[in-house]
């Protein structure tokens, strides 16, 4: 009893002056046991309304109005705010009109029902997540040929000889930190440059930069005359996938309405898995091409980012990142576009500008950066969610997916199958990836993530074991692939 009175103590220590433009959360309670306080935020973050009373929702909205030249609209804001404080008693809130009532209770039986300015975001989202998977495969046929081009062979012979390769130690490390280029561009600048990047552009300019990015390296690397410039070609590629990873997923939710985002969420993946389908059909269908065959395979990664580009242009911009630069009206425009009924459009405008000031009292209670950073290893709820998500992409990283899906190619070849059979396969893998993502996403939500994670990585663990002990085993004759 005591730890529920000081979760609504937390809950109702939001206090106004002057509408919700100057909430904070009160002192006295920052000193609640961790496990109530982060209970009692969390409840909070995720419905800062529904601890209000109407009088005081209606108040709130009546300044936020005015304060940000809104007041034409106010009683539709104050509608949407109430029906925002107590969802499932919508049909409470007075003065709802049968259209707007039908557009309410619709939201869950017709969730897909939407409008086409939230399609067409999902659209270049998901063009985004395959430019990831697409960049990720060129190397998949590449790797055959390049070595050889750019004078770096990597065979126990050299080309066209039988004379032995003295360099082929050297040669195969240095094939093995171009593969890696991507990776260490992503991490150490990448992803580190995001947040400015939104700071000043917006998502939607920040995804143009992506594209540029992930567009330009590629043809870079097609043009490539040594292994010093691919390499810097691909630490640039490497720059767009980081910032493309940490932001075409954040708009994508962002844009969403709460009825379809966490099903949004998992198709980044699926999407990253068709990218990988078209990027190895992309290296088998140039595979006869002769000596500019690699080029072409790691050129073709610029064919997605150009409707990625384009289409950005396009999108309405993400209404919360126009709320944090405190342009309402700009974010009530795009939040038109992205919901069906003005009704709709006018709640989720004010729920998320509602949860936004609470985060900034959040955000100014807990300190600076580094202060925040350590929370997630000392509040132990947040201390088990960082701990299962550094699990999750450990384990994902070295459990071996990672190398069937952009170095098959060679595997293959190694275990002595043909280049042919070698891309075709890693094709099919490709494939076979993009139609079980599927699976994730409709039924994610029914068996949880958790379950899903722990029961595929011990797949994983059975199904890669076998191949990993036979690689150990002498070729023979007559046993190769194709």
């Amino acid at each position: 009893m005591a730890d529920k009175i000081g979760r609504n103590e937390l809950a109702g220590s939001v206090v106004e002056k002057g509408g919700l433009d100057h909430v904070e959360i009160g002192s006295e309670h920052m000193d609640e046991t961790v496990s109530g306080r982060a209970d009692g935020i969390e409840s909070l973050i995720q419905n800062p309304l529904a601890h209000r009373s109407v009088d005081q929702v209606s108040r709130d909205v009546e300044v936020f109005a005015s304060t940000h030249g809104l007041t034409s609209i106010t009683p539709i804001l104050i509608k949407g705010a109430l029906i925002a404080r107590d969802p499932p008693v919508f049909t409470e809130v007075p003065n709802l009109t049968a259209r707007e009532t039908e557009a309410i209770r619709n939201e869950v039986p017709h969730k897909w029902r939407q409008p086409a300015g939230l399609y067409l975001s999902i659209a270049v989202c998901s063009i985004g997540a395959a430019v990831q998977g697409w960049d990720q495969t060129g190397p998949n046929g590449a790797n055959l040929s390049f070595p050889d081009a750019l004078g770096i062979p990597v065979g126990p012979t050299v080309p066209d000889s039988d004379l032995p390769n003295p360099n082929a130690a050297r040669n195969q490390r240095i094939q093995g930190v171009i593969n890696a280029a991507p990776y260490i561009g992503a991490a150490f600048i990448g992803c580190w440059v995001s947040d400015p990047l939104n700071s000043y552009f917006g998502r939607r300019g920040a995804i143009f930069i992506t594209a540029i990015f992930c567009c330009l390296p590629a043809i870079g690397s097609a043009l490539s005359q040594t292994w010093v410039q691919l390499l810097v070609t691909r630490l640039l590629l490497g720059i767009g996938m980081g910032l493309k990873g940490s932001i075409t997923s954040v708009f994508c939710a962002e844009n969403s309405p709460t009825s379809i985002r966490g099903s949004l969420a998992s198709s980044w993946f699926v999407w990253n898995c068709f990218g990988i389908f078209l990027g190895t059909c992309a290296n088998l269908a140039v595979k006869d091409t002769g000596n500019i065959s690699w080029r072409l395979q790691l050129g073709s990664d610029f064919v997605p980012t150009v409707p990625l580009a384009i289409g950005i242009y396009f999108c309405p911009e993400s209404p919360r990142w126009y709320l944090k630069e405190g342009r309402v009206d700009k974010a009530f425009k795009s939040m038109l576009r992205l919901r069906n009924t003005e009704l709709q459009a006018a709640r989720d405008l004010y729920y998320t500008y509602a949860q936004l000031e609470v985060e900034r009292a959040l955000v100014r209670q807990d300190g600076n950066y580094f202060t925040r950073f350590a929370q997630l290893f000392t509040v132990p709820r947040v201390r088990r969610a960082t701990t299962g998500a550094f699990v999750v992409m450990f384990a994902q990283q070295i459990c071996g997916i990672n190398m069937v899906a952009f170095h098959s190619g060679t595997i293959f070849v190694e275990a002595g199958s043909s280049i042919k059979v070698a891309l075709a396969a890693t094709c099919g893998f490709g494939l076979i990836a993009f139609l079980f993502a599927w699976v994730t996403v409709f039924n994610i939500d029914s068996f949880g993530a958790g379950r899903f994670c722990w029961r595929h990585s011990l797949t994983h663990s059975g199904l890669f074991l076998p191949p990993a002990v036979a690689s150990g085993f002498p070729r023979k004759a007559g046993l190769t692939l194709g």
